[in-house]
């Protein structure tokens, strides 16, 4: 199952993977991009299970635990972004009761997070961590000022 506006797509795993707003989401992501002087050329976004994030964990990356999010840039280092977000819903989910936000909410932080690492942002060291958490904190104030 799919769901396409030009350059942004998302694709799930299960019928029951839902976002409500995935239009207003998608203006929100293109306009993002365009702040920060890029373009989308193709973004698509897969909601997957635990188990199938897991598996692409283990064989694409050598890392063996869960994640909320994997992403694989596509893009050729020109102001283009291109890439494959890999989103397990399951630990989205699981993540929005530990940290005590909506479902939305945290989906749409780990979409952002996504298109971030498509931009060049990293979260390895503690000094990028904060540059990521910030970013991400000022796209989604960006989001509620959108109408839709």
């Amino acid at each position: 199952m799919k769901h396409q506006t030009p350059n942004i797509t998302l694709y799930r795993e299960k019928e029951t993977f839902r976002i409500s707003d995935i239009k207003k989401i998608k203006i929100w992501i293109k306009n993002i991009a365009k702040q920060e002087g890029y373009k989308i050329k193709q973004i698509n976004y897969f909601l997957v299970t635990d188990k199938t994030l897991l598996e692409m964990n283990k064989s694409q990356l050598n890392h063996d635990y869960y994640t909320d999010i994997i992403t694989f840039d596509m893009g050729q280092g020109d102001k283009y972004i291109e890439g494959d977000l890999y989103i397990s819903y399951d630990r989205v989910k699981e993540n929005a009761k530990v940290f005590h936000v909506k479902l939305i909410d945290e989906m749409r932080r780990v979409m952002i997070h996504g298109v971030l690492h498509l931009m060049g942002y990293k979260d390895k060291k503690p000094a990028e961590i904060l540059e990521m958490r910030s970013k991400e904190d000022y796209s989604l104030k960006l989001y509620k000022k959108i109408n839709g």
